[in-house]
């Protein structure tokens, strides 16, 4: 839990000072960001599953 806050944490610092200094947030829009960390969650658990059905 302490990482979900300290990872929440240095977000709205990074966007705060992204704000404050006119860039863009360095973050891809939201619908395809949540995808792409979905797509990576389920590759790594579906490597771990294939590797525990067949090679072990």
């Amino acid at each position: 839990m302490t990482e979900v806050l300290l990872a929440l944490l240095a977000g709205l610092i990074v966007g705060v000072l992204f704000s404050a200094i006119k860039l863009p947030i360095p973050a891809p829009p939201v619908l395809s960001g949540i995808a792409g960390i979905v797509g990576i969650y389920l590759g790594a658990q579906g490597y771990q599953w294939i590797a525990e059905k067949f090679f072990s």
